[in-house]
Formats: structure tokens, C-alpha cells, sequence
């Protein structure tokens, strides 16, 4: 098949959650010989040097960077009040990027156009005038319960009014774009569920939405026998996220002085790229900032205990994904475990409140063995759900009932 994806940030290097499910897939249908070819946004947010990126890696996928600037603007963000219009979305609408997108579609014909988050969407107007080929949005999440999220946990009365104006603009947007498309992948069955009930009356046979999940090779995780140091706890993520950092404070906040005082010995490393600075200029006892490191998965087989207190957000956490795939033990909220196909206290742990976050804390710090039955269950899970070579397979089959 020939498969022209539209990614809202280069998938190379894939060292963060969106990279990795976009790079997944890309990587595995060239692999796997089919002809693939990839435009990415290139921000200031996420800026990439093409001559980064390994020329293996630019002749398989064809990969070109087009400058988008997504700075927000005091002015466009006032003005947009005034439209109704998600602001979001309006900032990835760049002429330059609709240039490259109708020059790769008139240099080759495609057979599926997948869009890699609902930001892509603004091109579906030119990929329908400028080819045959079947629309695929891939949804990394659902886009607007983020921001509702976000605005629910929001004290200051003035940011929460916007940030839910985002929110419903943004909802809105979301709703709207649906018939506009061939095929939807949701990245989790809830997700799914949301899209095949948006429009029942008119979408009475939902087969071309279907779910698939972020994968990954477990071998690449299993075989790693690197010593873990234990106990310890850790997080690692994309800290320029909001979800991130606010999960991040609550836990040193309203969590960490009562696991210090019970384990003085015990060490928190966070780790991940864009720390702000009131992270990295934390002073806390046995709390160590890292910063990004080079090998994140290296990194996830050092330590014992995944930490990841997520309050908003959507979709699926692919570093929980990695930490199952090493064995570890994960404790997190029902939202930052949302997504994936666990069960709690056998392959996972879940905790939403301080005193159950100690509880579960306490538990696997003085239980060795108890951490370890959760981690190779953990990796059992991985191995049949989130296997990438399963999940290819499921995208293919369905690339080619869309085209029947």
C-alpha cells in the first residue's frame, strides 16, 4: 500500500508519547515494504533539524520538515473569541504545510492519507481536491476532554472561563470533522465508543472506526538485564505537558512528604525533556531531577516504581505501555491509567486520593515480591495487547476493508 501520513510533529526521534505511536506505525508498514512517505509539522515547541535525522531513516520514510509557527499570539488568541473557531486547530492551519501536502499528492498517488491527530485535519480540503485516496484520522486522543479536564482542575476563575472556551471550541471542531473522513482510528475502545456514538442517525454502520492502540516490540524490553535499584521510584514524561507537571506537583505536594518521612532513604527520580524551572530548581530531600535523559527505556530498567499521578488528559499513556513492557510495577490515577486494558492489583496498580497513593507506595517498597509478580503480569498484558506486530497487521486489514 502507499500511505501518505500527516504528523502534527516529526515522528524521529521518537522519544515521547506522540512520536512513538506515530513512528510505530510509520516504521512498520515501510518495513513491513510498504511505500510510506511523511510531512511533519516542525515547531518551535518541537523543533527537529532534518539533517538530525538518520539518512536510513529519511530514504525509508521519505520524511520532510515544514516550518509551522504555533506560537500563540496575544492578538489572533483575543480575536478568536469572536469566531467560534477552535484556536488550536487555527494555529496548525499554515499554508506552507498545504503547499507540501498537494505537491506530495500531485509527485505520487496514495491509497490512504492518514492524519495524525485531529490538528491535521485543516487539509482535508486539499487532499480531497488533489486526490483518490481515503482519509484516515487517527485520533491520539480525544482532544477537547483534555482541556475540560485541565479547566475542571482550574482554580483562577478567569483562566478556567478560557481554557474552557478552548475546551468547547475545540469539542465542537471535534464533533464536526467526523463525516468529513473515510476512517477513524481512536487509540483506545473508549475512545471508539465516543466517536461511533457522535452520530448514530447518520453513521448507522461504524466499521470504518475502529480502535488501535500504541504498541511496541516487548522483546526490546524483555531482554533487558540491566540492575534495577530497588526500591526507588520514578516518572518520566514530556514536561512541557500540562497533565504532566500539574500530576507532578500534587504528588510532591500532597503525597511525597509522608513518603519521605516514612522511607528517608527512598529516592523519586523524574525524569523527561522541556523541565520547567520550578522543577528543576526543586530542593527536595531524595527527589532528583534529571532532566531528559539519553536512553529512556534504559532508564525505565533501572529503576522499580513507575509514579504517574495524571488528574486530565485523554487517550493512552504510552510510557505506562513501556513500563509494563520492563516489568515494572505502575501506580497510577484511573485518568492516567484510562486507555489501557488493565486490571487493578494484578497488573497495575491504581490510586486517586494522597492516603492511597502512600498505601500503594508502602506496599511495593516493603514487597519485593509483590512487585514483581505485578511487573511479569504487567509484561504478559503487553505481550498479547500492545504487541506492535499485531497491531500492524489489525492496520492493514483495516487500510483494505476502507478501500473495499
Amino acid at each position: 500500500m502507499r500511505i501518505l501520513f500527516l504528523c502534527n510533529k516529526s515522528p524521529w526521534p521518537p522519544k515521547e508519547g506522540g512520536p512513538m505511536a506515530m513512528n510505530m506505525l510509520i516504521e512498520g508498514m515501510a518495513d513491513a515494504g510498504h511505500k510510506v512517505k511523511v510531512l511533519a509539522v516542525n515547531s518551535y515547541k518541537y523543533n527537529i533539524s532534518q539533517s538530525s535525522i538518520p539518512v536510513s531513516y529519511q530514504e525509508k520514510t521519505g520524511i520532510e520538515l515544514i516550518d509551522v509557527d504555533l506560537r500563540p499570539k496575544a492578538v489572533d488568541a483575543f480575536l478568536n473569541l469572536f469566531t467560534g473557531e477552535s484556536y488550536h486547530v487555527q494555529r496548525f492551519n499554515s499554508d506552507s504545510f498545504r503547499t507540501r501536502v498537494i505537491a506530495a499528492l500531485s509527485a505520487d498517488e496514495y491509497d490512504v492519507v492518514q492524519l495524525e491527530t485531529l490538528f491535521m485535519c485543516p487539509y482535508i480540503p486539499a487532499i480531497r481536491a488533489n486526490s483518490r485516496a481515503r482519509i484516515v484520522l487517527r485520533a491520539h486522543n480525544i482532544e477537547h476532554l483534555i482541556w475540560q479536564r485541565i479547566s475542571e482542575e482550574t482554580k483562577n476563575p478567569v483562566k478556567k472561563w478560557y481554557i474552557g472556551h478552548l475546551a468547547r471550541t475545540l469539542k465542537n471542531y471535534e464533533q464536526t470533522i467526523v463525516p468529513y473522513v473515510d476512517g477513524i482510528l481512536a487509540i483506545t475502545p473508549t475512545d471508539a465508543a465516543y466517536f461511533k456514538g457522535l452520530f448514530p442517525e447518520k453513521i448507522p454502520n461504524s466499521s470504518f472506526i475502529t480502535d488501535l492502540p500504541f504498541g511496541l516490540n516487548p522483546a526490546k524490553y524483555r531482554d533487558d538485564q540491566r540492575e534495577t535499584e530497588f526500591p526507588s521510584l520514578f516518572s518520566l514524561g514530556s514536561m512541557n505537558w500540562i497533565p504532566n507537571q500539574e500530576g507532578l506537583r500534587w504528588f510532591l505536594d500532597q503525597v511525597w512528604p509522608d513518603v519521605h518521612r516514612q522511607f528517608p532513604a527512598l529516592k523519586y527520580y523524574i525524569a523527561g525533556r522541556e523541565m520547567p524551572g520550578w522543577i528543576n530548581a526543586l530542593d527536595l530531600p531524595n527527589v532528583v531531577v534529571l532532566g531528559e535523559v539519553e536512553d529512556a527505556s534504559a532508564f525505565i530498567a533501572s529503576k522499580a516504581i513507575m509514579i504517574v499521578p495524571l488528574f486530565s488528559g485523554s487517550g493512552i499513556r504510552v510510557k505506562i505501555i513501556e513500563g509494563m513492557a520492563a516489568g515494572k510495577t505502575i501506580i497510577s490515577t484511573s485518568i492516567g491509567a484510562e486507555g489501557i486494558e488493565y486490571t487493578n492489583r494484578e497488573n497495575i496498580l491504581i490510586a486517586d486520593a494522597p492516603c492511597e497513593f502512600f498505601e500503594m507506595v508502602s506496599l511495593c517498597v516493603t514487597d519485593y515480591e509483590i512487585c514483581k509478580k505485578i511487573g511479569k503480569r504487567a509484561m504478559a498484558l503487553v505481550e498479547t495487547t500492545y504487541n506492535s506486530k499485531n497491531l500492524l497487521q489489525k492496520l492493514l486489514a483495516f487500510y483494505q476493508q476502507l478501500g473495499d
